[in-house]
């Protein structure tokens, strides 16, 4: 199953940098690794904004949700998601 899903995250200002630092850098290992993997398929930033818009390639809901609890910074995310399926009118032969 496909799922569209945009991250908006929000690191509180009073954070000690160097844990968000090491947040940050947990959070990039572990997303690299899902893209790897092909779960985490596409990746685009949102100019100006500390967000992004992503697909993920997972078996269900649940598994969705299971993968964005593992982020690090999902406690400091607020998370938008919509649920993707095939356009009749896409040329394309496949979801990739």
């Amino acid at each position: 199953m496909l799922f569209h899903v945009k991250m908006t995250v929000k690191i509180p200002a009073d954070m000690d940098p160097q844990v968000a630092a090491r947040l940050k850098a947990d959070e990039k290992e572990l997303a690299q690794r899902l893209q790897q993997k092909g779960t985490w398929r596409h990746l685009w930033r949102i100019a100006g904004h500390y967000a992004n818009y992503s697909v993920f390639d997972v078996e269900s809901v649940e598994a969705l949700h299971d993968t964005l609890m593992q982020l690090p910074l999902f406690p400091y995310m607020d998370i938008e998601i919509n649920g993707l399926c095939r356009h009749p009118s896409s040329i394309h032969t496949d979801d990739r």
